[in-house]
């Protein structure tokens, strides 16, 4: 059932409506406070059907602060944690007044949370501009990057926009986006956030920010400024080409599990909004809770969140983390899932980006091809097949070229929807990769225990930093050959801000909780000269438009050539030592060497060094 008034805080001329949903609570309250966090008002909201609680307060203006308290039975086992000590934020905020702060007692049942809590500030959101085709079509180069660590050392950015979107629009960073080809940067969550429970014993931080509470309201240490700091970066990316995908974290609360805090969902309505299983929390994330995406509260939620960043900040497309969860119901993984399907059809979400992580922890949960066929999916196959080849793994030159082709043996159709990477932010950077045999996550203070395995890396016979030259060159060698099959590859690619000039966080392969100088990018620092080979890259895929096509290279559009110039045959890609390949296109050649020694090739004729791409031109000489 639709609600009366929009869900959250609704200013209008006269004052405001609140409104807010809950099956399971006997009462809740509105509580508005004073700059000061002394509670100046106390209001209870009218139940009415369909679980709405709802209420009108005259004279209440955009900026005043607020949040909510919530009665009921207290049963966990049944999914109910209320606690009428516990300030609830609003799900439906659109601004809050300070970052979440982790802290014991937020999980402490009577312990009067008021002065832990942000409040949720009433907004009145900036005039929305019609929303305008997305920036970014498959076939393009995305940006992943984390807002913080991007910008936190940006010698060009003024001190005070440092580690916040407003650096986005600097117009020395979008300079740099230009120079290498972006078509779209992909955000990693701006979303308001809260540390996991075990990071400040650690003195630790979560800089990625994959620990959302409410959805809508941006987190105020990297956007100060609110949704009119998120809508005038993405205008300024705009009107640089470039289009803007924000990473969204709806399958799990950041209130973790029974022990963690209430701070919103699970003091509202935890038997609503959690999927419970046995009395317990089910935990398909791995983060203690998940969220249940099946049921009505929780589809209002996720549209109306992704209806605000559209239509008041102008995004162009949303990538979304352990994504089967959105598509879990009773009988597992559905691809016509309710959820998927109103995000098909809704009008504002139509022509949107979206971006499917095909995995998480549950039952089926890798789900790598199976998304509605208008969605792109991270490709962690192309990850690894494209690695094991550069490594040097046995019988990977068919699976490699699969996978450049656009990985047909995954995604069915014509077209391709992989977005493929070699690395990204979880897991090792580029220059890690060949650089770190094991991962070595001792800051995280987990024994090494976390992060993921394997990473089919190599080390060239040192772990870690080296000053042995030969070494350093050809850790520099690989890298540039894993950037260039990246440029090659047919569809969507990814970098992940840093790779395109040798940013390190020295072996951690799981960096989420270091804010600090193991993930902020060392700009001063950076290989400028690697940099400028990423540039000619992009530069030479611009120029070739048939390696970014959408279509899946088939044997029509490419022809696979050995060194000879002769065209593989089925008993030539499992050869052990097979690894030079051509791949012809239409106006261009890519060539790859992976062996130890130069390679001359007879079609097109050039010779290639050992561990090297090539790229040839047919205007151009070879």
């Amino acid at each position: 059932m639709e609600p009366p008034f929009p869900p959250g805080a609704c200013a209008v001329e006269d004052g405001t409506h609140f409104t807010i949903w809950s099956e399971h609570a006997e009462t809740i309250d509105v509580v508005l406070f004073d700059a000061d966090d002394s509670e100046i008002a106390r209001q209870r909201l009218e139940a009415g059907q369909g679980g709405w609680h709802h209420i009108f307060l005259e004279s209440i203006e955009p900026g005043a602060r607020y949040g909510f308290r919530a009665n009921g039975r207290y049963d966990p086992s049944a999914g109910h944690w209320y606690d009428p000590a516990k300030l609830l934020v609003d799900p439906y905020a659109l601004a809050i007044d300070r970052p979440f702060v982790q802290d014991p007692r937020l999980g402490q049942r009577g312990y009067d949370t008021v002065a832990l809590v942000p409040k949720a500030i009433v907004t009145a959101l900036p005039e929305p501009a019609f929303p305008e085709p997305p920036r970014f079509t498959p076939g393009g180069l995305i940006y992943e990057i984390g807002v913080r660590p991007f910008t936190m050392l940006h010698p060009d950015v003024p001190e005070a926009q440092r580690g916040t979107i407003a650096a986005l629009g600097h117009p020395a960073v979008i300079a740099h986006l230009q120079k290498i080809g972006v078509t779209a940067v992909e955000l990693m969550p701006i979303s308001a956030w809260i540390d996991e429970r075990h990071l400040p014993p650690l003195w630790l931080r979560n800089g990625w920010g994959y620990n959302s509470v409410p959805f809508m309201a941006l987190d105020p240490r990297i956007a100060p400024g609110g949704i009119g700091e998120l809508q005038d970066a993405v205008a300024k990316l705009h009107a640089a080409g470039i289009g803007v995908i924000l990473d969204m974290v709806f399958n799990h609360s950041g209130e973790s599990d029974a022990m963690g805090g209430t701070l919103s969902l699970r003091g509202i309505d935890g038997a609503g909004y959690f999927r419970m299983a046995d009395g317990m929390l089910v935990n398909d994330t791995g983060c203690g809770n998940t969220l249940a995406c099946e049921r009505a509260p929780m589809q209002r939620l996720i549209l109306g969140t992704l209806r605000h960043f559209v239509v008041n900040a102008g995004v162009d497309g949303f990538r979304f983390d352990l994504a089967p969860i959105l598509a879990r119901g009773p009988d597992g993984f559905d691809p016509n899932a309710p959820l998927l399907a109103a995000i098909a059809a809704d009008p504002v979400l139509a022509d949107r980006v979206m971006i499917a992580e095909p995995w998480d922890l549950g039952p089926g949960g890798y789900q790598l091809g199976n998304f509605p066929a208008g969605w792109l999916e991270w490709n962690d196959r192309y990850r690894d097949d494209v690695r094991r080849f550069w490594r040097g793994d046995e019988h990977r030159l068919g699976d490699f070229v699969t996978r450049i082709a656009g990985s047909s043996d995954v995604f069915t159709g014509a077209a391709t929807r992989s977005v493929s990477f070699v690395a990204a932010h979880d897991g090792f950077t580029l220059a890690d990769l060949v650089a770190y045999a094991a991962k070595h996550n001792e800051a995280n203070g987990e024994a090494n225990r976390d992060g993921h395995e394997p990473n089919f890396s190599w080390n060239m016979g040192v772990e870690g930093p080296s000053d042995d030259p030969a070494i350093r060159d050809a850790r520099r060698r690989d890298v540039k050959a894993l950037l260039a099959t990246i440029f090659a590859t047919r569809g969507t690619i990814m970098l992940t801000a840093g790779d395109e000039f040798g940013r390190t966080q020295r072996g951690n392969n799981n960096a989420y909780c270091q804010d600090n100088a193991i993930t902020w990018l060392d700009w001063a620092n950076r290989d400028t000269d690697l940099e400028d080979f990423t540039a000619a890259l992009a530069g030479l895929r611009a120029r070739s438009p048939h390696l970014s096509g959408p279509a899946m290279l088939t044997g029509g559009d490419v022809a696979w050539l050995r060194p000879d110039g002769e065209p593989f045959k089925d008993e030539d890609w499992n050869i052990p030592d097979a690894g030079a390949v051509a791949m012809k296109l239409t106006g261009v050649s890519v060539l790859f060497n992976r062996t130890e020694a130069e390679v001359i090739f007879a079609d097109p004729a050039k010779t290639v060094p050992a561990r090297s791409v090539a790229f040839v031109l047919d205007d151009e000489p070879a």
